[in-house]
């Protein structure tokens, strides 16, 4: 997964790994070279890119647990956000004193490109919705972040991309606007999963973290404060409300989303409530099996860990949490606010 990769190397960088981070952004810019209209969502270890769903009947699974699914149907899908994760993976890696090749300058120029005339339109979004897709507001933060990234990438380094970049800067505060009208709801006083709606998502904690909005902003305050709200079970965060909304086409209930409640960890240390914080990131410790291993969701009243496991989505997000909550890390400065 393209986004589980930015996680990652953020937290190689944060952590000093600097010659892990170098071989993983290696490894992601062979992944996606070619074509930017058919970079994936996600790749296999050794770079595949034929990922189909196949179930396998004739295994019970974890106790019983069937369909047994190898590939994945979601790998062909169109996500916005993943292009905002490889922008802003180039950005980071930078920012760590990675440099980027003349090849590399030509993908981001490439990737761009296609973004200028797909920014507008509908995807799947970051979860991976199997209901159609929307104008999720994650997705269309992310569109932004590529923008922005995009940017500050030239603007630091005056590479052969600068003709460019006075239309990106257009097209970044174009979806910034748009963004900030349409992915607000008045009535939540907060902003909510998809344009129109009053859905919460969890995934829109990400937004002041991105450096989108500044965590003093009360439409930030709002959002961290209505997911605490309504998305809140037994002190953990869910992704959303799939029985209420019926968004990713998928039938019954999920446990708690562990990525989430971490995001949500840090953004209550952003805004000055750092007890709470901590006591959010110790209970998610806690959730850990004998071998400090976590899944991607978890049964608080089972107390058991579900989904797939180890996952790597919920470790860099514990890694970069823990960054935060040791005043080792910030966000992108300088957000704006609007």
């Amino acid at each position: 997964w393209l986004r589980d990769a930015t996680l990652t190397l953020i937290a190689l960088v944060s952590a000093g790994y600097q010659d892990e981070a170098k071989s993983w952004r290696e490894w992601l810019l062979r992944a996606i070279a070619g074509s930017a209209d058919q970079m994936q969502i996600m790749y296999g270890v050794r770079g595949e890119r034929r990922l189909e769903e196949l179930e396998l009947p004739w295994l019970s699974g974890y106790e019983n647990s069937k369909p047994v699914r190898i590939g994945n149907a979601a790998s062909g899908q169109f996500q916005l956000d993943v292009y905002g994760e490889v922008l802003g993976t180039m950005y980071r890696a930078h920012q760590a004193g990675i440099e980027n090749r003349e090849t590399d300058w030509r993908l981001q120029a490439a990737l761009m490109n296609f973004l200028e005339s797909n920014w507008n339109k509908p995807d799947e979004g970051i979860w991976e919705v199997r209901g159609g897709p929307k104008h999720f507001t994650h997705s269309k933060m992310m569109a932004w972040v590529a923008f922005d990234r995009a940017v500050k990438l030239v603007e630091g380094c005056g590479c052969a991309a600068a003709e460019h970049v006075g239309r990106w800067r257009k097209i970044r505060d174009q979806i910034h606007g748009e963004v900030c009208a349409r992915g607000f709801s008045t009535n939540k006083k907060a902003f909510t999963q998809y344009y129109g709606s009053d859905a919460l998502d969890a995934s829109l904690l990400m937004m002041p973290l991105a450096g989108f909005l500044p965590f003093t902003d009360k439409r930030v305050r709002g959002t961290i404060e209505a997911i605490e709200r309504e998305l809140m079970r037994d002190g953990f965060v869910l992704r959303y409300r799939p029985e209420e909304e019926g968004v990713d086409g998928l039938p019954g209930r999920e446990g708690v989303f562990l990525p989430c409640s971490f995001w949500l960890a840090s953004c209550l240390h952003r805004i000055g409530r750092k007890k709470e914080a901590r006591d959010l990131f110790e209970r998610l410790l806690l959730v850990r099996n004998d071998l400090g291993l976590l899944s991607e969701e978890y049964d608080p009243r089972s107390k058991r860990l579900l989904g797939n496991f180890p996952q790597a989505f919920s470790h860099v997000s514990l890694i970069n949490t823990a960054m935060i909550l040791s005043s080792q890390w910030s966000p992108i400065k300088k957000p704006r606010a609007r």
